[in-house]
C-alpha cells in the first residue's frame, strides 16, 4: 500500500461513518454535505473491497470488517491528531491543551493529586484526564503508549521505551485492627494460611510475585480493581491485603486497619511516566515530562526529610 496516495481524510471520515452508523449524521459531524459523506464512503467501500456499512431494514449495521476497523480508526484518529498537535514552543502559562494520562489509582491518589497542583499553579489553561490503566498495557503498549500523553506505571512492567523516573515507594500489609491472631507481625506462615485481598492484576506487585520464590502461594479470597479498596475489605475481617506504603498513609483514617511490614525484603516500587518516541521533541511533552520528574524530586524530598522529635 502507498500512503502517500491515500486521502487522510478519509481517516475522519471513516471514523464518523463507522461510530455514528449513518451517512447523513457523519456528515454533520465532520462539516460534510450527505452528498459529499456518501462519495467518502463509496471511495472507502472501494478501497477495502467491503460495504462497512450493510443496510438492515431501515438502519444502518457494521459489517465484519466494519467491526474489526471501528476501534483500529479511533486509534489510528488519534495518533494522527496527536502528530500534528506537535509543537515547537510551548508556553504553560498561556497555553490551552489536555494532557492525557493512563494510570493506577493508586498513582492517582499518590502522584497525581500533586501533579495536579502543580499545574493548577503553573499552567492554568492546562487540562489533565486521568484513565484507568487497562487490563491490555503489557500486550499492547505501543499502541497505549501512541494515544496518550504519558503513563505511569512501575519498572518491572514494560520495557523498550522511554521513561522518566519519579519515585520509589516501599510494600506494607494491612492488618485489621481487631485480627484474633495478628497484632504487629506477620511471619511467612501467617502469609501462606491467611486469606487476602489483592489487587486484580497482579503485575502491579512484583513483591507478590517473590512469594512465589518463597514457595509462598497467596489464598487469595477478593480481588479488585482499586488499591483504594483494599483497606475497606480488610478492616474487620482475618484478611491481609499488600500495599504501597504511600498509599497506606493517605488512607489510614478511612478504615480500622494497621500497617504491618512485610516478613521478607519485599523488592521497592519505583514509579516512571513512560511515553511513545514520537513524542520525545515536543515542546509539550518536554515541559509535561519535566514537570513530572520536578513532582517526584519534591516528593522524594519530602520522603527523606528528617521528622521531629
Amino acid at each position: 500500500m502507498n500512503l502517500a496516495r491515500l486521502d487522510l481524510n478519509l481517516v475522519v471520515a471513516l471514523r464518523a461513518l463507522l461510530e455514528e452508523r449513518n451517512v447523513t449524521r457523519a456528515g454533520e459531524r465532520v462539516g460534510l454535505s450527505q452528498p459529499a459523506m456518501s462519495a467518502s464512503l463509496a471511495r472507502l467501500r472501494r478501497h477495502f473491497g467491503d460495504d462497512l456499512l450493510a443496510r438492515v431494514g431501515g438502519h444502518y449495521e457494521l459489517t465484519a470488517l466494519g467491526q474489526v476497523l471501528l476501534h483500529r480508526t479511533s486509534t489510528a484518529y488519534e495518533v494522527v491528531e496527536r502528530l500534528f498537535a506537535s509543537q515547537a514552543d510551548f508556553d504553560p502559562g498561556s497555553e490551552k491543551r489536555e494532557f492525557k494520562l493512563v494510570a493506577s489509582d493508586y498513582a492517582v491518589a499518590v502522584f497525581g493529586a500533586e501533579l495536579a497542583r502543580v499545574v493548577h499553579e503553573e499552567a492554568p489553561g492546562i487540562r489533565l484526564r486521568f484513565v484507568q490503566t487497562p487490563p491490555t498495557v503489557v500486550d499492547d503498549t505501543a499502541t497505549l503508549l501512541s494515544t496518550t500523553d504519558g503513563l505511569l506505571i512501575p519498572h518491572g512492567v514494560i520495557s523498550d521505551f522511554p521513561a522518566t523516573d519519579l519515585y520509589e515507594d516501599s510494600w506494607v500489609f494491612l492488618v485489621a485492627d481487631d485480627h484474633p491472631s495478628i497484632e504487629d507481625r506477620l511471619t511467612l506462615d501467617d502469609l501462606g494460611r491467611l486469606p487476602w485481598v489483592t489487587y486484580q492484576r497482579t503485575y502491579d506487585a512484583p513483591a507478590v510475585r517473590q512469594l512465589g520464590m518463597l514457595g509462598i502461594e497467596p489464598h487469595v479470597e477478593v480481588s479488585v480493581d482499586s488499591f483504594q479498596l483494599l483497606p475497606l475489605l480488610v478492616a474487620g475481617t482475618r484478611r491481609i491485603a499488600l500495599i504501597q506504603a504511600r498509599l497506606a498513609r493517605l488512607l489510614a483514617p478511612l478504615a480500622a486497619v494497621h500497617v504491618v511490614q512485610p516478613p521478607y525484603e519485599a523488592v521497592p516500587l519505583r514509579e516512571a511516566m513512560w511515553w511513545h518516541p514520537v513524542h520525545t521533541h515536543d515542546a509539550a511533552h518536554i515541559w509535561l515530562r519535566e514537570t513530572t520528574a520536578r513532582v517526584g524530586r519534591r516528593m522524594a524530598e519530602v520522603s527523606e526529610a528528617p521528622t521531629a522529635d
